[in-house]
């Protein structure tokens, strides 16, 4: 069985900051990790494998910068077999159709025979947990999203444990198929000496968008239809009074009364 598993690297820091000019994410100068919510599609996919007695393959597949081969690297370390890396400066800027449509022909040309795709249930950088579903889209596969738990699998079906709004449901599926799990599907193992060394040494192909030969039109900023047109910070203001109960505590209650009891203030035209 070959599992493809899509892993992504995202700012390690919660001090993430927007170009104004371009709308997307400064990421030069900035500590980078595998995502988070990925690890539990690397861990399920690796259980997986040994639920099978090892009759499994496991991709990892990224998408990023020269530097994301760490993210490759640390999911090696973790169990996965083989991973590549599709960097390309003309994948930079990508939105999610472009970075779906990139990962799913990436899929296609280097896993032809894939059986099942794992992904996290969302990046914590971009937050959307569109790409795992697109990639499904663009491969023409069945989706199961918010995954907890793969019930069955075989070579020809699986049957998963989706959560939903006030519990959850089970759900058979034929494969290939994508899952997007949630965290309540595992705990994520650390990576062992043995891994980590095993990592280290493995060779990570650096995929560009000639080897996919993908049309430029559709890659990165240029090919991708949504844009971020403007980026703002929220502003909060509250306009009080402080209501000092030892001065006159008569009248700071009598100020609380008033104030809760009150209809609200029309909205200024």
């Amino acid at each position: 069985m070959e599992i493809v598993v899509l892993v992504k690297q995202v700012p390690a820091t919660d001090q993430v900051k927007i170009d104004p000019e371009r709308g997307t994410m400064i990421r030069e100068n900035i500590e980078s990790e595998l995502n988070p919510l990925d690890l539990f599609a690397v861990e399920e996919a690796v259980r997986l494998k040994e639920r099978l007695d090892g009759e499994a393959n496991i991709n990892v597949l990224s998408m990023g910068p020269a530097k994301a081969v760490k993210t490759v690297r640390d999911a090696l370390a973790r169990g996965c077999d083989q991973g590549w890396l599709l960097s390309d400066r003309k994948f930079a800027g990508a939105d999610t159709w472009s970075t779906s449509f990139t990962l799913a022909s990436a899929i296609e040309k280097l896993v032809p025979g894939c059986d099942l795709i794992l992904c996290g249930e969302r990046a914590t950088d971009g937050d959307t947990g569109q790409v795992g579903p697109m990639v499904a889209t663009f491969l023409g596969l069945p989706v199961l999203s918010f995954v907890s738990a793969v019930e069955r699998l075989d070579q020809g079906a699986l049957a998963a444990r989706r959560e939903v709004e006030g519990g959850s449901e089970l759900v058979q599926c034929p494969l290939p198929a994508l899952l997007s799990v949630v965290k309540a599907i595992n705990h994520p193992r650390l990576p062992n000496l043995a891994g980590k060394r095993r990592a280290k040494a493995a060779e990570v192909p650096v995929v560009t968008a000639e080897q996919l030969e993908l049309p430029v039109e559709k890659l990165g900023l240029k090919g991708s239809p949504t844009r971020v047109v403007k980026v703002s910070k929220s502003q909060l203001s509250r306009q009080g009074r402080i209501l000092n109960l030892e001065d006159d505590p008569t009248a700071a209650v009598e100020a609380l009364v008033a104030f809760f009891t009150s209809p609200p203030s029309a909205p200024e035209a």
